[in-house]
This record gives structure tokens, C-alpha cells and sequence, in this order.
């Protein structure tokens, strides 16, 4: 009998190609196929074991999923644009199990921050009746909840990053889906140049990149014209309400975000029912925030919550499982803006910061700057709460003010310090920067500071 690659596991692929071609190199042709029959038996039940998903057909994606699944079994590449609410980050994995991936190897799924790794991982085990941990699991740093027999494991995008020292063709992986692309961090960018580099030798590999607002055709052209499936949001109208702080003394009004917040809080609860969720800059102003909100007369039978990426599990928890009809008021960095869906959401408070590392070529650092954030990021925040039911979003800034600001973010590579990726490149054989399919080329004078920081700490010896 023919031996069927394509039913193994795809850490097994490589090397069973080349044994059957000369098995004299590896015990006789008797040793290999017990290695092939000992890969397919674990494949079968593999295969067997997978969960069988269930469909929310209220979900706008549900109504694009042959469209998504004929793409995925006939691309190796496939682009998915999904608005806030479309409901692609926990359906597209199931997607895939549906196609029978998850078997040969996992079905990989990154985030970008810890928070949303968790949680997203939680709810798709809970939509596959399973526990945390058996059919879907996560890895995030210090915290590792997978077994041998988990299907889709979530992930952090460093995670998946660091598997590439130990597993540089990615093996343990059919399917890698990367979310939140329209993020552009640092590790992101690294990842995309590193699968397209890498989908020749893995021909059996699917990626799907998923976002929601992504420059489509940017990355359709940089995986040499993938398809593109557009997926529209389930969002009620939003109303945007501009009330800015009145000061032209940037300490007085860092002062000033705290007391805004409170009244901009009164200010939405008199229209009625629902939590509220609020963005800030940082952990410290999220604490000055709960601190005059529990202050406030008004606010003082209401829930205040903080919502970071350090918060223990359990108290995450509590934030996307509530009980009780007590309003909630969530105070939140920018880690609530994707992924995540926090339950009863009706009105937002915006303040339209952000921290942001930017890498001085002058100084030769990397600084955290609290910066305006850009339109694109103020339309996800304001978003959060059309999810719903009709929502309020309250902007501490002027109208004018966000006409003025840029439509995206900057990519992270072109403002941060390039030491570590020239590093990883070199580590991995890629060579120089310069040649690798980064989506955007960073300033000439970074590369060379990255250079000049790794020979200076004698990482790497002079060209």
C-alpha cells in the first residue's frame, strides 16, 4: 500500500518524504513504515477526536462561512476583513475544524496581548462544550494551559515568534491564524515576513490573516494576491457625543481626565441602563479613574472595574462573565478596542490616549509617550459598545481634533528600536533586514542604530 503523506502528522511529513526515497539511510524500509503507521494512527484518532462545532446564525459571518470555507480548502493564504461584532475571531477557528484541520497539527491562533488570548480561548471551549484546556487551549507567558490533545491553541504572537527558534518550519502547526493584523506591532510584522517566507517549504500550511481594519489589498499583494472575503459588523448606531476638557496645560488636564470621566459617567447614566466602558492611557490612570469614581456621590452603587493585561485570571473572569443587574463601569487600556467583547456594553468614554514606545534615532532610546490615538483606533473604541444595542460614545476631545488626527496607527517597525529583529533574522539565517518581506521598510538610520546597539553590546562581530 501507498503510503498517504497527507494523513500523517506534519511534523512527521518532512522526514518521512525523504525516507521513503531512501530508506536505506534510515534502518530499511521496514522501520519506516512503522514510524508512517505509528504517525497515521495518531492522525486517525486525532481526526477522530475532533470536536464537531456548533454555528451562532446570527453572526454575521455565519452568512459568508461556505464563501470562507471554499476559500480556506482552496488557498493557502485567504485574507479575512471582519468588522467589530462579525464574530471572526471565535467562529474562523471552528471553521477550520469543520474543514477537518486541527488533526495533522494544531490549528494555531494568536492575539496580540495575554488578555485576549485567554478569554477568546475560553470562549471558544465553552461554544465546543469543552473544557479549558482538552479541545482548545492557550500559552501565554508564565501561564501554559494545553494538552496533547487540544485541536486549536491560543496564543500571544510572541509566543508563536519564540516557537520559531525551536521549530523553524513550524510543524506542530496545519493552520495558523493570525488576528488582528490592522495592529501592526512589532511581532505581527516579523510573523507575516516569516510566513511568507516559509509557505514554500510548507505547501500543506494554511494562514489566514484576520482583522478588522486592515489595508486588504496591502496584504493581499504582500502573499502574492491572496483572496480577500469581506465580512460586514453587527453594530447598532452609535451616537458620538464630543466633551472635551477645557485646559491648555497638558498637567492640569491630566488632572483634569479623572473628574471629566465622572461627569461624563452621571452624564450617561441618566440615559438610562447599561455598563459603561471607559479607555485610558495606562494602569496608573485607570487607578486615579476608580479612585474618583468610587469618590462620586452618584457612582457610589456602581460596579468599578479595572481592565488590564496583569490582572489575575479570576478577576477577568468576573469581567466577561457578570452577574447581578448592578451597572459596571469598566476602566480599560487599549486591550479592550479588538478581540475582546466585554458582555453589556452600552456607552463608552473615550479618552483618545494611548501609550505608545517610539525609538529616538537622537537620543537612541525607546520611550512610552502617551499619545493621541488615531481615527481608526477612536472608530474601534466607540464600536465597543454598538454591540447590543443602540450605544453613546462620550469623546473627551474636540470634533476637530479627531478630523485632525492620522487614519492609522504606525505600524510598530517603523518606530521602534530594531536591535532584536536584526538579531532573530540573523538567528534564523535570513540574513540582512534589508532583504526580508517586511511590509514596511523602517528608516535607514534605525537599521543602522539596531546594528550599531548589537555590535556595541558584541552580539554580532563587524561586517
Amino acid at each position: 500500500m501507498k503510503p498517504d503523506l497527507n494523513q500523517i502528522l506534519c511534523k512527521d511529513r518532512h522526514f518521512l518524504r525523504t525516507a521513503f526515497r531512501q530508506p536505506e539511510k534510515f534502518g530499511g524500509i521496514e522501520k519506516v513504515q512503522q514510524k508512517y503507521a505509528k504517525s497515521h494512527e495518531i492522525y486517525q484518532k486525532r481526526r477522530q477526536n475532533l470536536p464537531t462545532p456548533t454555528f451562532d446564525d446570527s453572526l454575521p459571518v455565519h452568512a459568508k462561512r461556505d464563501e470562507i470555507r471554499a476559500a480556506i480548502a482552496a488557498n493557502q493564504v485567504v485574507i479575512i476583513c471582519g468588522e467589530t461584532g462579525s464574530g471572526k475571531t471565535t467562529q474562523i477557528p471552528k471553521i477550520c475544524l469543520e474543514l477537518g484541520r486541527g488533526a495533522a497539527g494544531l490549528i494555531g491562533h494568536t492575539q496580540p496581548r495575554r488578555l485576549a488570548a485567554r478569554s477568546v480561548a475560553e470562549r471558544i471551549a465553552e461554544e465546543l462544550g469543552s473544557p479549558i484546556g482538552q479541545a482548545v487551549g492557550y500559552k501565554v507567558r508564565f501561564n501554559d494551559q494545553i494538552s496533547r490533545d487540544s485541536s486549536i491553541k491560543l496564543m500571544t504572537d510572541g509566543i508563536l515568534l519564540a516557537e520559531t527558534q525551536t521549530d523553524r518550519f513550524l510543524t506542530a502547526y496545519d493552520t495558523i491564524i493570525i488576528d488582528e493584523a490592522h495592529e501592526r506591532r512589532l511581532n505581527i510584522d516579523f510573523l507575516l515576513g516569516y510566513l511568507k517566507q516559509l509557505l514554500p517549504s510548507r505547501p500543506d500550511l494554511k494562514i489566514i490573516i484576520t482583522s478588522a481594519t486592515i489595508d486588504a489589498d496591502r496584504f493581499s499583494q504582500h502573499f502574492n494576491n491572496a483572496p480577500v472575503i469581506e465580512v460586514s459588523g453587527r453594530t447598532f448606531p452609535v451616537e458620538i457625543l464630543y466633551r472635551p476638557i477645557n485646559t491648555l496645560d497638558e498637567d492640569e488636564a491630566e488632572i483634569e481626565i479623572a473628574d471629566a470621566i465622572v461627569d461624563a459617567a452621571d452624564e450617561l447614566a441618566r440615559l438610562g441602563e447599561g455598563d459603561i466602558l471607559v479607555f485610558l492611557a495606562g494602569e496608573r490612570e485607570i487607578r486615579e479613574a476608580a479612585e474618583a469614581l468610587r469618590k462620586s456621590p452618584l457612582r457610589k452603587n456602581d460596579d468599578i472595574l479595572p481592565l488590564f493585561a496583569r490582572l489575575s485570571a479570576q478577576e477577568q473572569h468576573k469581567i466577561f462573565h457578570p452577574t447581578g443587574s448592578q451597572r459596571r463601569i469598566i476602566l480599560a487600556t487599549n486591550v479592550a478596542e479588538t478581540s475582546l467583547t466585554v458582555p453589556r456594553i452600552k456607552y463608552v468614554i473615550d479618552t483618545g490616549l494611548a501609550r505608545v514606545k517610539r525609538y529616538s534615532a537622537r537620543a537612541k532610546v525607546e520611550q512610552l509617550h502617551v499619545e493621541k490615538i488615531s481615527q481608526a483606533a477612536a472608530r474601534q473604541r466607540s464600536g465597543r459598545c454598538g454591540r447590543v444595542a443602540a450605544g453613546v460614545a462620550v469623546r473627551l476631545y474636540e470634533e476637530s481634533d479627531f478630523n485632525q488626527r492620522p487614519a492609522f496607527t504606525d505600524p510598530e517597525i517603523i518606530r521602534s528600536n530594531l536591535a532584536a529583529v536584526i538579531l532573530r533574522l540573523m538567528a534564523l539565517g535570513f540574513g540582512n533586514i534589508e532583504e526580508f518581506p517586511l511590509l514596511d521598510m523602517p528608516d535607514p538610520r534605525y537599521i543602522n542604530d539596531g546594528y550599531q546597539v548589537l555590535l556595541e553590546l558584541g552580539a554580532i562581530a563587524e561586517v
